[in-house]
């Protein structure tokens, strides 16, 4: 029986252990978190932190795995590239690869440096040498910690006053105490985030959606609706492709998941913002693969573990799909989240909810401060914009305020 070790905990893994042990696959998760969900659906749970490399390939090792994901998990990926080369197991790229995809500095500049569009940016590990360039920039500006992800520790900065307060921000959420900061990128239209899959390092499933944002939300970059198809204009749509296959060349990657977010800005150009070697939060492949009728989930694990992937081919979609991130503007405790009867028979497709009635509710901030996700299917795009716009007629989070 093939073992695989997957990095992290959160509720992310579940469809992944459950297709992985519709495969026959023998599946052992890895955190430092033992009360985390899916060591309760795993095989076999390691206590390990999945961003000390070495600590997951002597588990790796002493486990003798047969390949190894970090869905969902940002701060695994680069541990998990680095098990996999040193095993000589299969995975989307080499660790040196995984290193620059996963440090949005070494992204940047690697993007840069190679003719790509890019945004005027700059990577630091101290506020002092940040706050001395701040004539760099054309302002306003993005202030990101480098290695994380869910919009954690994200801000604009339209003040150079405040820029000091947003970089404490950033290296609150980082775990390398490392930030960037970057020109803001004024967009035309929606962001786009979506899993993608190569094969033999040919982009053959690109992807796009249209990221919305709740402006209403404590942390407004943190993305609140995501859906499919996008409504970015084809040609936008062929020339990222363009580009992620030239990425990918230039990276010599394989066969893998890749979840990418881009955006058309209004300097009429096309640009990547982040690539990651593993499949997005918010149970994006999940979508996908409920919308598509192919399954990214199921073939990332057949990669890792050197089994025969199906036929994968560039995605067409049964309707328009949405991935509702349910959210709280306010903080209280959770009475209950009441969905219209009629609304949830016509539309609700699946409803991950992760809380529970009692439980102590945040401000939206963050992936991790949202309350679950629905997923949602219209028959047209008029249909999805017209209930969207509507949708606190249909979903209520109560809470009991303090």
């Amino acid at each position: 029986m093939k073992k695989l070790m997957l990095l992290g905990g959160l509720r992310y893994l579940l469809p992944v252990i459950e297709e992985a042990h519709k495969l026959g696959v023998y599946v052992i998760t890895a955190d430092y978190l033992p009360n985390n969900i899916a060591h309760k659906f795993s095989d076999e749970y390691v206590n390990v932190s999945i961003i000390d490399k070495d600590a997951v390939l002597k588990a790796a090792q002493e486990l003798k795995i047969d390949g190894i994901l970090s869905h969902a998990v940002d701060p695994g990926v680069v541990s998990a590239a680095y098990v996999a080369e040193k095993m000589k197991l299969t995975f989307q790229c080499s660790y040196k690869a995984a290193c620059i995809l996963q440090d949005k500095s070494l992204f940047r500049k690697f993007l840069f440096e190679n003719g790509f569009n890019s945004p005027n940016a700059k990577g630091y590990n101290n506020i002092d040498d940040a706050l001395k360039d701040v004539d760099y920039f054309n302002w306003p500006v993005i202030v990101k910690p480098v290695d994380s992800a869910g919009s954690k520790g994200v801000t604009k900065v339209e003040n150079k006053s405040d820029l000091a307060a947003a970089i404490q921000n950033a290296l609150n959420a980082s775990l390398s105490k490392n930030f960037i900061i970057e020109d803001f990128l004024d967009k035309v239209g929606a962001q786009s985030s979506a899993d993608i899959f190569t094969v033999n390092g040919k982009l053959v499933y690109p992807a796009y959606s249209d990221q919305l944002f709740d402006t209403n939300a404590a942390n407004p970059y943190t993305p609140a609706v995501e859906i499919w198809p996008a409504t970015m204009e084809q040609k936008f749509q062929d020339d990222l492709t363009a580009q992620l296959q030239r990425l990918f060349d230039l990276l010599h990657v394989k066969s893998g998941i890749y979840n990418v977010e881009s955006r058309i800005c209004s300097n009429g150009k096309a640009y990547i913002m982040e690539v990651s070697p593993r499949g997005g939060g918010n149970r994006i492949a999940e979508l996908q693969d409920m919308a598509t009728g192919q399954s990214l989930i199921r073939n990332e694990i057949k990669k890792a573990l050197s089994m025969p992937l199906d036929n994968i081919c560039a995605p067409e979609y049964d309707g328009v799909w949405c991935n509702y991130i349910l959210h709280s503007s306010k903080r209280g405790k959770l009475v209950s989240i009441d969905i219209e009867p009629e609304f949830r028979k016509k539309y609700v497709r699946n409803e991950g909810l992760i809380v529970k009635a009692g439980d102590e509710i945040v401000p939206f901030t963050g992936a991790n401060t949202s309350l679950g996700t629905l997923f949602l299917r219209f028959e047209n795009r008029v249909e999805a914009d017209n209930i969207l716009t509507q949708i606190n007629k249909f979903i209520s989070i109560v809470l009991e305020q303090k």
